[in-house]
């Protein structure tokens, strides 16, 4: 089966990036950027966001020469998305500088008729009534998925749970699933998610890996040893672009597929966080992704005692 089409919808931005290693301003970024580079490792990307016209062309092009269908990518008056942040030395603790929306704080999303019937589709960690938009838009997906962010769960609950129940998918970090739930342990927090509409729950664990809970099962994965890490910067964006998009070419969704979907989606997050934005991610070779994936599987085989 040919890869399907993965419709996205995100932020693109330009950020100040600080980390012990050195820092970038100005790079290009955005949740939806990291995502669709990672993505389009295995399957096409139609990419609906906003960015002012202060976005570098160069930047755009980049998009383009990627593969990815910038045909619902706004450009406007005024001046793009701009976020900074300074990493701590271990860097798991971070500090936000700044988080400019501009453009981006008046953004709804326009689904162009030609994105309409994208069978797969990723709701990036933009405010929920944004989400149910898009899925106003589309027609009948085969799988959708939603990422969402601490201030959501905050401030627009009620919006959250509501579109919950029409999404397949829903992935999100450790902090945020306990606060979703209501949980302390993140056990007992992914199974309660469940509850809420998705059939499967992904729970992003930073240098710690990722665990699936689902209807048919769970399932837990380490994160790649690296001893290279200079900028975690877009790595939970760019796990889950190879997550979907893997699921994207494989055609399937099942449990074998989700595990393996996984274990892609740790790869290209490890690739993320060896370079300051998207330096590293946009420049990885096939083989390179197949040659990390087997060094994830060996690390993780077992065999059965005799």
């Amino acid at each position: 089966m040919s890869a399907q089409p993965i419709l996205l919808v995100g932020s693109v931005a330009l950020d100040e990036i600080v980390t012990p290693f050195g820092e970038v301003r100005d790079a290009f970024g955005g949740s939806a950027s990291y995502f669709a580079l990672a993505a389009r490792r295995f399957a096409p990307v139609r990419l609906v966001a906003v960015v002012g016209t202060d976005f570098p062309e160069d930047d755009l092009q980049l998009l383009r020469d990627e593969g990815v269908d910038t045909r619902g990518l706004e450009v406007v008056d005024g001046r793009c998305f701009r976020w900074g942040g300074r990493y701590g030395d271990d860097l798991n603790s971070r500090e936000t500088l700044y988080t400019h929306l501009n453009v981006f704080e008046h953004f709804h999303p326009k689904v162009p008729q030609a994105y309409r019937d994208s069978p797969y589709v990723f709701l990036g960690n933009i405010h929920p009534s944004l989400q149910a938009e898009v899925l106003e838009q589309v027609r009948s997906p085969r799988l959708v998925a939603l990422d969402t962010m601490n201030l959501w769960i905050e401030t627009a609950r009620t919006e959250l749970l509501r579109v919950l129940r029409d999404v397949h998918l829903l992935v999100l970090n450790d902090q945020e699933a306990r606060q979703l739930a209501g949980e302390s342990n993140l056990v007992r927090a992914g199974r309660r998610l469940l509850d809420l509409g998705p059939r499967t729950i992904v729970v992003k664990k930073g240098e710690h890996g990722a665990a699936l809970f689902s209807t048919g099962g769970e399932f837990a994965l380490p994160a790649l040893h690296l001893a290279d890490v200079r900028d975690p910067t877009g790595a939970g964006d760019s796990f889950a672009g190879g997550l979907l998009g893997y699921l994207a070419a494989s055609g399937e969704t099942s449990g074998p597929a989700l595990r393996r979907a996984i274990a892609y989606g740790s790869v290209l997050a490890s690739f993320t966080v060896q370079d300051f934005g998207i330096a590293r991610l946009r420049n990885v070779r096939p083989e390179e992704i197949a040659a990390r994936f087997e060094e994830l599987r060996l690390l993780t085989h077992l065999d059965a005692e005799r």
